[in-house]
């Protein structure tokens, strides 16, 4: 190894398909090679995101964790810690960095950087205790948007060690220039609806924070208006089963669908006429980026994280956090507009080309990595 390059270990809970880990991909494949020289640790299992690290001949480490707190794996990544001696420590998500920060981040041991990746009211009092208790074995905490940065520093992070690094968003072909009948053929291929659907697209988790249940009483609405309303939800989660039986309940089941996961998004997302996000909280959206990077408008919940992404009025609208009747007017008005509709989204594709590119991304982590490095070895 050329001997300016500097030894980054990045280490994260899993490598399962969602909005950290693809990130975590995204810049352990980014960072040069003439520069860094990287290894990659899962706590628990592999995933999707290990083939991509092994197609780039990124070293993986899988620990195998098996409880919350698995002493054994606590000793294997000292272990391997010890043997690889990284000059900086860049830990993903809470359990990843709460483990690495027990074994590394203190006197003549390796500086820990930890990504924090939402606005983490879902922590419990203890999981909030942990995070202060290793404040002094942190060199630096990274946010991914503003709101994550500011939350820890409300649980008392010094500001002069904390950083913000937006999301990277690879930019795809914008929305391509189907005839209506070969869109009406992939909307039917890919998503099972009828011709001339007007279609609100959802990608991600289907979990409480999401507030789905809000999408499925704006789509009662809408389905008054128009009977050609369809809500298409990309994604699993704990609260599919009763998600279904509610839509059963306000008798939307016919236009609702319930895709569960999938590997084709880039095939899906281009087939959506709006993107829609109700979250009560997030950290910055993968999935809204990448709905704007190809030329959707955007109509999401009023939230401090996504405000840094949609501007009212230009990129898409913002509705109060469970105002489901706002939430179908901004819907509504967007199909009623639709040249409106289409500058919005241009200028929500133009905007992620200009400021959330991924190279932007990993020079910025780099420049952190050299900061450390070098605030360390005085």
């Amino acid at each position: 190894m050329p001997p300016n390059r500097v030894r980054v270990l990045l280490v994260i809970p899993t490598l399962d398909q969602s909005g950290a880990e693809k990130q975590f991909s995204l810049l352990a494949t980014g960072l040069p090679r003439d520069q860094f020289d990287v290894q990659t640790v899962a706590l628990t299992r592999g995933g999707p995101y290990a083939e991509t690290l092994k197609k780039h001949d990124i070293p993986l480490t899988i620990l195998k964790k098996r409880w919350k707190f698995d002493p054994f794996c606590l000793r294997n990544l000292s272990r391997l810690i010890r043997r690889i001696q990284p000059d900086v420590i860049h830990t993903w998500l809470f359990a990843a960095n709460s483990y690495v920060r027990m074994v590394a981040g203190g006197r003549g041991q390796p500086p820990v950087v930890v990504s924090e990746r939402c606005v983490d009211s879902w922590k419990s009092g203890w999981q909030l205790k942990l995070d202060r208790w290793q404040i002094p074995r942190t060199a630096r905490l990274v946010g991914n948007s503003n709101s994550v940065a500011d939350f820890y520093r409300l649980q008392k992070f010094p500001d002069d060690r904390i950083r913000v690094v937006p999301n990277g968003i690879e930019l795809p072909a914008g929305l391509s220039d189907l005839t209506d009948s070969e869109r009406d053929r992939r909307r039917a291929e890919l998503c099972g609806l009828p011709p001339n659907a007007k279609v609100i697209g959802f990608v991600g988790r289907l979990a409480r924070q999401k507030r789905i249940l809000d999408l499925l009483w704006s789509l009662v609405l809408l389905k008054d208006v128009d009977s050609r309303f369809y809500l298409v939800l990309a994604g699993d989660g704990p609260e599919r089963d009763s998600l279904e039986r509610f839509a059963r309940e306000l008798n939307v089941e016919e236009h609702v669908k319930f895709l569960g996961h999938r590997q084709d998004i880039e095939q899906l997302m281009p087939l959506f006429d709006v993107f829609v996000l109700a979250s009560d909280f997030e950290g910055m959206s993968n999935s809204v980026m990448e709905a704007m990077a190809i030329g959707l408008p955007i109509v999401a919940s009023d939230i401090a994280p996504n405000r840094e992404l949609v501007f009212d009025g230009v990129t898409g609208y913002l509705f109060p956090v469970g105002d489901r009747a706002a939430c179908a007017r901004a819907i509504l008005f967007l199909f009623e507009h639709p040249d409106r509709a289409r500058n919005m989204g241009a200028a929500g594709r133009q905007r992620m080309a200009a400021e959330f590119s991924v190279q932007q991304m990993v020079d910025r982590y780099a420049e952190i990595y050299r900061e450390v490095v070098q605030s360390t070895s005085r």
